[in-house]
């Protein structure tokens, strides 16, 4: 019988951790709706910059044909994975183009042929079985998968940690804590199957591993139907965990998982723990059973803004515009538009920007939320502290850098935050607390670098 590691947490039990917050959900817009699949228009963009680390680098030429899961860019430093076309076409032009984050990177420009031929062994059936280990992991990276929780770091590292034997938990987060985002939600209801399979192919790379599938308790049928595809699996079960943001974060998810603790001087495998977005996982399947490489994004349109939300299995490469007229486009012109998750996700100005391996969400509000409660100065309530996942005082951060005072601000542990907004969210003064300490985070980073 296969020996499981001493859990703090049984499955029946919801764990959980200190802090957080309870916004306002908003799945209610998407959650019971199917996921369509949309083609893209005639115009495909792929920015070579999808993942954290180095860019890809392009090996097609403008007036190149090509094929639907062909590699157009290759990595270009170990911490780096290549690009695949979504499309059969041609190659229009390899020019700079605005990305989510407001940056301009280089991008491939595709014409689509409306063909969709796929490149020889596109979608071939796969004996996982009988691969190495080291096989796999190059088929992942070959694959271009990246975390598509967020953060896009390449998968292939992850699963290639120091020491493969300290390695006690495949951890499976679907949490999906952010409001309104119900992707994943839909991914293990519709792909359950194709989720666990993902997860048996990571645990062949784990010997001494078990899988754990963390559910938050806000969405019972995707732990009924996910329990019950595992049942009879003897290294992989569900972890049902409380409804609370950020409990999808690494070390949040950690935490209620296992009892195990992480800062931001750790990686997850130093608990002995790797943790994989459900979106992420499933490419992996993708990749290794079905020779199918990363070139699609399921992503939910929603907010009061939007005429029909719901959610897209998007080809990457695919217009913004295309895929919010699929939803039906705005009731009327929103005051707000994000990518990602109202929490931690980006504003954007305009929507004629490519779909990416990282994006998850479109969402969009007839008002700003930001706008209704007016600035002003904090009166010491606490509500932030206790808000705070990561046992900080954010006031106190705040005050260090409105002062541009780093070595305060470091001193008080304020390079521990996660910029999770939880303290922005609970302050009733309104106070753009997590605006202000991303910056000072970034500017400390940048002058680590410089050093």
């Amino acid at each position: 019988m296969f020996a499981l590691p001493a859990l703090r947490y049984d499955k029946m039990n919801k764990g959980t951790f200190k802090g957080g917050v309870h916004p306002y959900e908003g799945k209610e817009l998407s959650m019971d709706k199917p996921t369509v699949k949309l083609l893209p228009g005639k115009e495909l963009v792929y920015p070579m910059s999808q993942h954290i680390g180095a860019p890809s680098k392009p090996i097609v030429a403008v007036g190149d044909h090509v094929l639907m899961g062909q590699k157009i860019a290759e990595a270009s430093g170990f911490v780096s994975v290549p690009i695949s076309a979504s499309v059969s076409g041609t190659v229009k032009d390899i020019k700079p183009t605005l990305t989510v984050s407001g940056s301009i990177v280089d991008a491939i420009y595709i014409e689509n042929d409306e063909q969709y031929t796929p490149v020889e062994g596109l979608g071939e059936k796969r004996d996982y079985t009988k691969l190495s280990k080291q096989e796999i992991r190059d088929i992942v990276k070959e694959a271009g998968i990246v975390g598509m929780g967020g953060a896009g770091f390449p998968t292939f590292i992850k699963l290639t940690p120091k020491d493969e034997n300290a390695i006690d938990y495949i951890i499976v987060n679907g949490s999906e804590c952010e409001p309104y985002l119900t992707s994943d939600y839909r991914m293990m209801l519709e792909e359950g199957d194709k989720l666990v399979d993902g997860v048996r192919i990571i645990l062949r790379l784990f010997d001494k591993a078990q899988g754990v599938i963390a559910i938050e308790d806000n969405k019972p049928k995707a732990i009924e139907h996910i329990s019950e595809l595992v049942k009879n699996e003897e290294r992989i079960r569900v972890q049902v965990v409380r409804t609370k943001y950020p409990e999808g974060s690494e070390r949040q998810l950690i935490k209620a998982v296992t009892g195990r603790k992480i800062n931001s001087s750790m990686l997850p495998a130093d608990a002995g723990c790797i943790v994989n977005n459900v979106d992420t996982v499933i490419s992996i399947h993708m990749a290794v059973a079905e020779s199918t490489p990363l070139m699609r994004r399921v992503v939910t349109v929603s907010g009061d803004a939007i005429v029909n939300p719901q959610n897209f299995n998007v080809k990457t490469g695919t217009k913004y515009s295309e895929v919010l007229e699929a939803a039906g486009g705005f009731k009327v012109k929103p005051e707000k538009l994000i990518s990602g998750g109202t929490m931690m996700g980006m504003g954007l100005f305009d929507v004629n920007i490519p779909v990416t391996k990282t994006s998850s969400a479109l969402l969009a509000f007839i008002k700003d939320p930001m706008l209704l409660v007016p600035e002003g100065p904090c009166i010491r309530c606490g509500r932030c502290v206790e808000a705070c996942p990561e046992n900080l005082i954010p006031q106190m951060m705040m005050e260090a850098a409105e002062r541009f005072d780093d070595a305060s601000f470091e001193a008080i542990s304020g390079m521990e935050c996660m910029e999770c907004g939880s303290c922005t969210f609970v302050c009733p003064a309104g106070r753009k607390l997590t605006q202000s300490l991303k910056q000072t985070r970034r500017s400390i980073l940048d002058n680590r670098k410089k050093k």
